[in-house]
């Protein structure tokens, strides 16, 4: 016979459930709005970019139109202010594409909870000035940006929307390192701005995530040391307080410009990729960026068994800025460097660290924004020839300058990648052979330095700092016959730039040393844009590599 629970009893018992099993606060947490501040100058603004070139960048496609369910209230410029006037739909403002773009669509895919962007930036604006919590000075973007903020979340509020203000995204120093005031105290008047916005917002634990300026512009090269000193201020400030994150960004894609194709802005590719960027931080603070596992089936290789390990370094072009996945596809006769190949053990460090594997992977495609270098031709042609195992490790950045490469370095010492790169090869040896194997270094295969190709005093010194990394090498890694293969597309053809013929310089370089190989990648398919290649130049510059190192085997 059925019993009957007391009506106190049965509240008693719903209580002890709702605390044991807590997936409905869960739930309703997944309500609750996430409201991020995008905030900044040009490159938060999105400048120089299109939105009708999204469709150029596959990985992307569709962030053109408006992003429905995804709210966006905006005040965008200096003088002539594009405002929202309230909340809208997130899409391009003025045929411009932000961050925020992308950032939403990456983060709305992993999350249930709904986002909403607020976005305040303007070109040319200092933190020292225009932004200065305490003085603004100029367009007074500080005020500007607190009373949208203010305005769009008690909009919020009288719509009965919950929300939580849930991130802040800053980029901006590009100005500040013209001020002889400003640029020395970045860092001391970023760790203001936080605390006021903190503050103000009377959000005491609010997470801030701050953008890298971008090496690969014009910027990176000739103002080198002003650019550094504004990194050094943000990452004095990023290191100590617990709710700020520096996020790399000096990888992405820039836009090129003329005549010598260097440019001061993002542009499109990198606006999009720059947005993921902040995606990828935010969901890791939140616990929720799942790296792909791409593990080998098994060690592809015999106990015992020797191993011929071939080093692939370079800038943008050897990390594939602008060789997409999809791109490949369409590609006649390549779709076996779609697939893994789990015979050939592979290794990589790209963006100067933002991305790595976790050991050894099949050669294939990492998870980086949908593009691929030219390994995978490489690897595929080596192996079609020789006999034996074969292994490749990568390491390259593509923001990046061959100054950064040489023994010496620059100022800028967070830049400096030959010790890391000559680590990276010492480690990839080392892994090889605690597995029981005798490590023959086939050769390093490094594609020359585009953008200094670009810059007179750096194209100028291009084949002596190359000569100076080849020699550190050969001595750091105890191999003084150790092969060098030296890739050179077409360099930047302007009248200012052509009386320093550095195709001269390289190949002269290579016949003074007869373990040092220059291959000139002149035929290679027509380039879209000045310095990058895309997906059918990247696959015939592997095999082009792939032919030089087969002739001199």
């Amino acid at each position: 016979m059925a019993s009957t629970i007391p009506p106190t009893l049965f509240v008693v018992l719903l209580f002890m459930v709702l605390r044991l099993f807590p997936l409905p606060l869960a739930a309703a947490d997944d309500q609750v709005a996430r409201v991020f501040v995008f905030a900044g100058q040009s490159n938060m603004v999105g400048s120089d970019s299109k939105a009708r070139d999204v469709k150029r960048f596959p990985p992307f496609a569709g962030l053109e139109k408006a992003q429905p369910g995804v709210r966006f209230s905006y005040c965008i410029g200096r003088q002539n202010k594009m405002r929202s006037d309230g909340w809208a739909d997130l899409q391009p403002v003025n045929d411009v594409i932000g961050p925020e773009l992308s950032f939403a669509r990456k983060v709305t895919q992993v999350t249930k909870a709904p986002v909403a962007i607020i976005k305040c930036a303007a070109g040319g604006t200092h933190l020292g000035g225009d932004w200065n919590p305490d003085e603004p000075s100029g367009f007074k973007m500080y005020p500007l940006a607190l009373e949208l903020i203010r305005s769009s979340l008690a909009e919020l509020d009288k719509q009965g929307v919950k929300y939580r203000l849930e991130g802040f995204m800053w980029h901006q120093g590009e100005n500040d390192m013209f001020n002889k005031d400003y640029m020395p105290n970045y860092g001391k008047n970023l760790k203001n701005f936080f605390a006021k916005w903190r503050r103000d917002l009377k959000a005491p634990n609010l997470k801030f995530y701050v953008g890298e300026l971008c090496t690969k512009t014009i910027w990176g090269m000739d103002l080198r040391p002003r650019m550094y000193a504004i990194s050094q201020g943000q990452k004095a400030v990023t290191t100590v307080d617990p709710l700020a994150e520096y996020v790399p960004t000096s990888h992405v894609g820039v836009e090129i410009g003329n005549p010598v194709g260097l440019h001061y802005h993002y542009g499109t590719l990198g606006q999009l990729q720059h947005g993921v960027n902040y995606a990828d931080a935010y969901l890791r603070t939140i616990g929720k960026l799942e790296a792909p596992k791409r593990k080998l089936k098994k060690w592809p290789y015999r106990k015992g068994s020797p191993i011929k390990l071939f080093v692939l370094a370079g800038h943008r072009n050897m990390e594939g800025e602008r060789a997409f996945v999809q791109d490949l596809k369409q590609l006649k006769g390549k779709k076996a460097l779609l697939q893994d190949d789990h015979s050939i053990a592979y290794k990589y460090n790209l963006g100067g660290g933002y991305k790595a594997s976790v050991g050894w992977e099949p050669l294939g495609l990492p998870d980086y924004y949908d593009t691929f270098g030219p390994e995978l031709s490489f690897g595929h042609a080596l192996q079609a020839k020789l006999a034996g195992n074969l292994a490749i490790a990568k390491y390259t950045h593509s923001g990046s300058q061959i100054i950064d490469w040489t023994p010496e370095g620059s100022m800028a010492k967070d830049r400096h990648l030959y010790p890391r790169f000559i680590a990276f090869v010492k480690e990839s040896v080392a892994e090889l052979e605690a597995k029981g194997h005798d490590v023959e270094l086939a050769g390093v295969f490094y594609h020359l330095g585009e953008n200094d190709m670009s810059f007179h005093p750096y194209r100028k010194d291009a084949a002596a700092r190359l000569q100076t990394i080849v020699a550190q090498s050969r001595e750091d890694l105890a191999l003084p016959k150790l092969k060098w293969f030296v890739s050179q597309q077409p360099p930047t053809d302007v009248e200012r730039l052509n009386n320093l013929d550095v195709v001269a310089d390289v190949a002269n370089a290579a016949a003074a040393d007869d373990h040092l190989f220059h291959l000139k990648a002149f035929d290679l398919p027509p380039q879209e844009k000045r310095l990058v290649i895309r997906a059918d130049g990247i696959v015939a510059l592997g095999e082009l590599i792939a032919k030089g190192y087969l002739a001199q085997d």
